[in-house]
């Protein structure tokens, strides 16, 4: 589900022990862009807007996106990953696996039209590992904030602004948003004849879709 995010390891700039380098050069890359650059362009305008308002120098901002980085409140991005199935069932050197590299291209293909609030700035599909998925890195950011700067980091008000309201502790925004992108997934599969089953993970940094295959 959320991962810890490791754009090194992703961009395979860095490979662990259970990549398959041979296979590195199927891996696809969707997008990419250094997340500095992002920051300067989702956040410098109200970062300018709000620095002006401030009568103290102190209390100005310089580099919103240090002040993020080494601040607690919120991560400088959040990643999502995407799984169907497992090494058993769609092995990445099979032809399941090949389906699978589809059905996440497919997935992909609508997810920043659906989520306006999260800027994506590095999606990878890897297939040198033994089951195909999905890495999204974003920036989620909210709009006319009345605190801080109008538009700032925040993944819970970036959530709300699309329709995902926190309940209880186990029903937080991130759980809802999810579970949303789950259920896309899951009509991608559809198209294939693959039914998702709802079995949950216990591995909270993915989103496993288990499924069974229609007659």
């Amino acid at each position: 589900m959320m991962g810890k995010g490791s754009i090194t390891h992703n961009s395979r700039k860095f490979s662990a022990h259970n990549v398959d380098k041979e296979r590195t050069s199927l891996n696809v890359v969707y997008c990419y862009k250094d997340i500095k650059q992002v920051y300067h362009e989702l956040f410098d305008e109200a970062l300018e807007r709000y620095n002006v308002k401030q009568r103290r120098k102190d209390r100005q901002i310089k580099d919103y996106y240090e002040k993020i980085r080494t601040g607690k409140q919120e991560k400088l991005f959040y990643e999502a990953i995407f799984q169907i199935g497992n090494k058993d069932d769609m092995n990445a050197k099979t032809k399941d696996g090949e389906l699978a590299k589809m059905i996440l291209s497919l997935f992909f293909r609508n997810f920043m039209e659906r989520n306006p609030n999260l800027r994506v700035f590095s999606a990878y599909l890897h297939m040198d590992e033994k089951t195909p998925h999905l890495h999204i890195d974003f920036v989620p950011f909210t709009e006319n904030s009345k605190k801080g700067l109008d538009t700032r980091v925040s993944l819970k008000s970036a959530l709300a602004a699309q329709g995902f309201k926190g309940g209880s502790r186990g029903n937080t925004e991130w759980n809802q948003w999810i579970e949303s992108e789950k259920k896309e997934l899951a009509k991608e599969m559809e198209w294939f004849c693959l039914k998702w089953q709802q079995k949950g993970t216990h591995n909270k940094h993915l989103s496993v879709l288990d499924f069974e295959k229609q007659h």
